[in-house]
């Protein structure tokens, strides 16, 4: 990290971040979007003419706002408003549906409510009345505005809860974990730390900016002041065009992404299908080494993965100065500061990055350990170099294109289904996204045969959000079960299964449903 974004990383607030880097360099670019260019210092005097039009319709510091909104220059000038007035912010993936978005509303017990109105074919605003949500407004072109000169002064600690993020974990219902301003920037310090980016550079972010990937970006780019380029829909072949045309160096998001970016490139073997591209980069689901080898061979660029969850949004990450072995088969090094302890196997963290805990305090209770190391889940053990290996999770969570989906959530709408005696929803290794959500189930006696398109129309009508939906169905005679608690033994329909290709069976459809691999959902 340079001297200059090292001294921004100790921001104490994102407000105090975006101030500073556009008192540095007001006239660089930081956000573009189509033929639309946002500098630093129009980055910050937007966010407080938004901040200033928020405070006239009653949002104060500690005023919790939930927003639901695409990728757009508009989101990121919400966000960097509410954080000039120290708002509570709990940010939705915009694909999140009724079940999801009334749960996030009524938990954190948000006041006001940013939607997008109709996108893609969803009336939010309409949604939103029907969830009884508070303070309903669009943001999706226009913004709240008012008079800066009426504004308190901003926030001047960076160590109070002022982020919601939203992780669905083995439990039906999502988590809601609390970050601070702190802990988000210590993330994204991580994370530029590692990718070893310069002001010449040009990124990119073609992921959910609701995601806590999109608050970590941000801070990356306001840490060594280079601009992104913004997709509110990635679609493969589509989005080359302004990859090339703004000449990105750098993409990427998750395993499903490169597999898009390998995929484009075996359609024109030997003509980079950017030529400005010199890396890709990610975290979410396990990045299989092969993955790793093809993109360096045939695409000419850097792969660098990294570890991050929800609650820690980045934990280890590999650099371009790793060797090639190290980026192929770990998740890269933790940054200074991050301490990793492995127990019986399972990760533990401890750090300024990690969340402060859930909405639930049992559940806060029940994920620290006594000596305040995050307790994971995940399973794995160190190199003598300092490298992080994964080897598997205890948690039953499907991790499809970078997005966490509990399995129990889907199991139990299965079960109301008349067709279906009992269920198991897995994950299954997936070329493209990481894992594919696969559904086994048993009938009852004399039930009609059940296919995939049947099973997903029923999910769909009880509100399950599109990425959810099973992409295979297999329909078994009995479920496996262990002779006790006849508990599901999931890893043997992992086994049976895993070898299977969902794609024939997939729920072929428009951009955003299942069948269409190549899109982001």
């Amino acid at each position: 990290m340079n001297d200059t974004a090292h001294a921004l990383s100790a921001s104490r607030t994102l407000w105090e971040l975006i101030d500073r880097r556009a008192s540095l360099t007001p006239r660089a670019p930081v956000l573009v979007q189509d033929d639309r260019r946002l500098t630093f210092g129009e980055l910050r005097d937007g966010c407080e003419r938004v901040a200033a039009g928020l405070y006239g319709i009653g949002v104060r510091p500690g005023t919790v706002v939930a927003w639901q909104l695409p990728t757009r220059i508009e989101t990121v000038l919400l966000a960097g408003a509410l954080a000039r007035i120290g708002a509570v912010q709990s940010p939705v993936i915009p694909f999140y549906r009724d079940r999801e978005v009334g749960y996030a509303l009524r938990a954190s017990g948000a006041e006001f409510f940013a939607v997008p109105g109709e996108w893609r074919g969803h009336d939010h605003t309409e949604m939103a009345r029907r969830l009884g949500a508070r303070g309903v407004f669009e943001a999706y072109d226009e913004l709240p505005d008012g008079d800066p000169s009426a504004l308190p002064d901003p926030p001047a600690e960076g160590t109070s809860v002022r982020w919601i993020y939203w992780t669905s974990g083995t439990t039906s219902d999502p988590k809601g974990v609390l970050h601070t301003d702190r802990s988000l920037i210590a993330g994204g310090s991580c994370l530029a730390h590692a990718l070893r980016l310069a002001a010449d550079d040009v990124g990119s972010i073609a992921f959910p900016f609701a995601h806590i990937g999109g608050a970590d970006y941000l801070v990356m780019l306001l840490l060594y002041g280079f601009p992104a380029v913004l997709f509110e829909k990635f679609s493969m072949p589509d989005a080359l065009e302004t990859y090339r045309k703004h000449g990105v160096t750098t993409a990427g998001g998750s395993t499903a992404f490169y597999s898009m970016f390998l995929a484009e490139q075996r359609r024109q073997p030997g003509t980079p299908v950017v030529p400005s591209l010199r890396l890709l980069a990610g975290g979410g689901a396990a990045k299989p080494p092969e993955l790793y080898h093809a993109v360096v061979r045939e695409m000419g660029v850097q792969l660098t993965h990294g570890y991050g969850m929800t609650e820690v949004p980045m934990i280890t990450m590999g650099t371009p100065d790793d060797t090639a072995e190290n980026l192929a088969t770990t998740e890269g090094r933790p940054p200074e500061g991050m301490e990793i302890r492995i127990v019986d196997g399972e990760v533990r963290l401890r750090g300024e990055a990690v969340c402060r805990g859930y909405l639930d305090p049992e559940q806060t209770a029940a994920v620290f350990d006594a000596d305040g190391f995050l307790i994971t889940g995940d399973l794995g053990h160190l190199t003598g170099s300092g490298h992080l290996v994964l080897t598997g999770r205890l948690k039953d969570v499907i991790i499809r294109k970078g997005e966490n989906i509990s399995a129990k959530e889907v199991e139990d709408l299965l079960h109301e289904h008349p067709g279906v005696g009992d269920a198991a929803v897995i994950g299954l290794p997936d070329p493209e996204r990481g894992e594919r959500v696969c559904a086994v189930i048993e009938q009852p006696g004399g039930a009609e045969p059940l296919t995939l398109d049947e099973v997903t129309a029923f999910l769909r009508g009880t509100g399950l959000a599109v990425h959810k939906l099973p992409e295979q169905l297999e329909v078994v005679e009995a479920l496996p079960r262990n002779e006790t608690l006849r508990k599901v033994l999931k890893y043997k329909l992992r086994e049976r299964f895993g070898g299977a290709d969902g794609t024939a069976e997939a729920a072929a459809g428009a951009d955003g449903e299942p069948g269409a691999p190549r899109a982001q959902e």
